[in-house]
């Protein structure tokens, strides 16, 4: 890393996506995919696309869904990419109502996410309501109402964007902390009640090249008092054994593996792709 004071998010090329043969990724099968706009949620949307279902991103920023339509026809996938803007603390019955003008949703990626960084005496809890209504009550309740859908179409599946911070935490981020380890609640209760038909995953990662990890580090350097070249090297990837953070792209096709029909027994279980982070130590 040539500059630590900027981190480059990657473009994404049709290359990146991991593509599989599933009879289950059809066109009138539908992937509904939320925090559309931008990041993780950008490149999930591309991926299903590129594996031809029809793909239904959701955001509360129109202007960033538009990019990721444009980008689809710029990448040339296969699938459509649809759109419906919608605040996730507000409009979930209807963000699933309209994905299910498209076709049967038999996919949802639970992507949206939120961070603020402060210490518990000092957060503030209408940001951390505000985080836990988007990153945990929303998909419980997208769930609720994607299952019926996924139950009589006969298979579904549901993907849970979590996080390291799902299984170890870190200081100043009780919100993202919190939420993350109810995702992997939520990823286990869809299984108990799946009857083999639905399946659920969670995908846990380090720190990822998006808008919201590099618009945090500033923010975490001041918490520290630290440079922000020492938040990079020695905080997000100072337990890692692997030296660079994870692209869009790559946690993406993590996702186009968990929903695919070579996933099958991944049913309430965590693909935790962090580099060592959680699992060595010096």
């Amino acid at each position: 890393m040539s500059d630590a004071d900027h981190i480059d998010v990657p473009e994404l090329s049709l290359e990146d996506f991991l593509v599989l043969e599933d009879d289950r990724f059809a066109p009138e099968n539908v992937c509904l995919v939320t925090g559309a706009a931008s990041g993780i949620g950008r490149a999930t949307a591309l991926t299903m696309a590129a594996n031809g279902l029809t793909v239904v991103a959701t955001d509360i920023d129109e202007a960033g869904l538009d990019g990721t339509v444009e980008t689809a026809a710029e990448l040339g996938v296969e699938g459509r990419v649809e759109t419906v803007a919608g605040d996730l603390r507000e409009d979930v019955p209807e963000i699933v109502e309209a994905a299910a003008d498209h076709g049967t949703v038999a996919f949802l990626a639970n992507v949206a996410g939120m961070q603020h960084v402060d210490p518990i005496e000092e957060f503030p809890m209408d940001v951390y309501d505000a985080m836990q209504d988007v990153m945990v009550r929303a998909p419980v309740e997208l769930a609720k109402h994607c299952l019926p859908r996924m139950r009589e179409r006969g298979f579904g599946c549901v993907g849970n964007m979590a996080s390291v911070h799902g299984h170890y935490t870190t200081a100043d981020k009780v919100a993202y902390n919190v939420a993350k380890f109810g995702l992997r609640g939520l990823t286990q209760s869809i299984a108990a009640e799946g009857d083999g038909d639905v399946r659920s995953f969670s995908v846990s990662t380090g720190y990822v090249k998006t808008p919201l990890v590099t618009d945090q580090i500033p923010e975490t350097a001041d918490q520290r008092g630290v440079s922000v070249r020492e938040v990079v090297e020695d905080v997000m990837l100072g337990q890692s054994r692997t030296g660079e953070m994870m692209t869009p792209a790559e946690v993406a096709n993590l996702f186009a593996f968990g929903f695919s029909r070579h996933a099958s027994h991944l049913n309430g279980g965590d693909l935790r792709f962090d580099g060592g982070m959680t699992l060595t130590y010096e």
